[in-house]
């Protein structure tokens, strides 16, 4: 098979890895990157015995457009790269945060024309939830008539992010995030590796502390071996040359928390909702645990206030008055101060919230009565309900029959307010 032309800045042949003095100036993630399905660690449901990409990888039928979906760290990148590898097929890759529409339509040309030679190339979008639709669209002839088998990497939800006429030329394929067990495990194999790992620098790292590395990277291989790197790095050998990671060397290379956030993207509404629905039941322990997520992560406090005020009414409603009093207030009281000190008003709603009677009376009455105004939207509004504003009005029985019922207190009872067709109709029922 022919290799990439002379001059062509985009594609490759997959070449298997190698230990090579380049690689050695690689980020440890980057050397640890699995050569094959044996190395790879996670997503059986997608590279287990019998499952679809393994199926895929080992040449079973034609390899259609992909769209991998999942966290950072999950392999993405990687099973991309395998399928390539499989394929015997060009791999150009290109980032969707610096290409755009001209460097995808290089690419497609690159790829026209090694497809007259009889090359296979796929095209590796990372982050494809970054292009736009004119960019997205400049992909849809290509992947629909075989010049590129594209395989898009996304961390966000694809039916949001990524058209329609593409997704329809695509499968879908979902990558869970890590379990803590399967990044130590990834953890282990790059203490121990001698040619792409840290063997060589005699390592001495308790199991513990590996454990905490793997559960404070949250499913993130490339930041659990980021954090490695980093203390291994930073760990002068002793006299027999053994480089001893102690507890606080594991901290300080792991820095400040990390959120699994990003408060531009689906996690952050998902973190939204597991607030607002611990808050709808009752649940005061993780109402507070949702909330101090989305702070810590970096969430608007006036949209977390905002959504207090929506459940106030939504949720609670007359059941509770002064919820919608405490919401308001928090929202207000944090536009003032701002963060960090508005943390506090918010987590003082958030108790109110979670502690007060439930209602959803008002929303249910509002919808009820939405219904009728839909299907009675062209009924006249009742002669004696609207205003004379003119003598010509008058005359024609606008206002005529209205009671005040402040000096008339039988209209609470006696007078129709509903259109006639509704007569009687209730929407708001009283909880008891």
């Amino acid at each position: 098979m022919n290799g990439p032309a002379s001059g062509d800045l985009f594609g490759e042949l997959v070449p298997e890895p190698k230990g090579t003095a380049e690689g050695d100036f690689a980020p440890l993630a980057e050397r640890m990157r699995p050569q094959s399905l044996d190395e790879f660690v996670g997503q059986s449901h997608l590279v287990g015995e019998g499952r679809i990409l393994r199926r895929l990888i080992e040449g079973a039928g034609n390899l259609p457009s992909l769209i991998l979906w999942g966290a950072p760290g999950t392999g993405k990148t990687t099973l991309a790269r395998l399928l390539a590898q499989k394929a015997q097929a060009r791999f150009i890759a290109l980032s969707a945060v610096f290409s755009g529409v001209k460097d995808l339509r290089q690419a497609i040309a690159d790829a026209r024309n090694e497809r007259r030679f009889g090359n296979r190339t796929i095209l590796f979008i990372d982050e494809i939830h970054r292009f736009n639709k004119s960019q997205q669209d400049a992909l849809l002839h290509a992947v629909e008539n075989g010049t590129v088998t594209m395989i898009g990497a996304t961390t966000e939800n694809p039916s949001f992010e990524v058209t329609g006429a593409l997704l329809s030329r695509s499968r879908v394929l979902v990558l869970n995030q890590l379990a803590e067990e399967e990044v130590a495990v990834i953890l282990q194999r790059a203490l121990q590796d001698p040619k792409r790992g840290l063997a060589h620098l005699e390592t001495e790292l308790s199991d513990e502390l590996i454990r905490r590395i793997a559960h404070s990277a949250a499913g993130d291989a490339r930041v659990a071996l980021a954090a490695l790197e980093a203390a291994v790095a930073s760990t002068p050998p002793d006299q027999n040359g053994v480089r001893r990671i102690t507890e606080q060397i594991v901290i300080e290379a792991l820095g400040r928390a990390q959120y699994a956030y990003d408060k531009g993207g689906e996690e952050h509404y998902n973190l939204a909702s597991a607030l607002i629905k611990s808050l709808r039941n009752s649940d005061v322990n993780a109402s507070l645990y949702w909330l101090a997520r989305l702070i810590e992560g970096g969430a608007d406090p006036v949209f977390i206030a905002r959504r207090l005020c929506i459940l106030a009414s939504e949720d609670i409603g007359l059941a509770d008055p002064q919820a919608m009093v405490q919401a308001s207030a928090a929202a207000e009281i944090v536009q003032l101060i701002g963060l960090p000190e508005g943390l506090f008003p918010l987590s003082q709603a958030t108790i109110y919230l979670a502690n007060a009677p439930k209602s959803n009376a008002v929303k249910r009455a509002y919808h009820a009565a939405v219904s009728d105004a839909v299907q009675t939207a062209r009924e006249p509004v009742p002669l004696h309900l609207r205003n004379a504003v003119t003598p010509l009005m008058k005359h024609v029985g606008y206002g005529e029959g209205y009671r005040y019922v402040h000096g008339d207190p039988g209209a609470k009872e006696e007078m129709q307010c509903l259109p006639e067709s509704l007569r009687g109709h209730k929407y708001y029922e009283e909880e008891t």
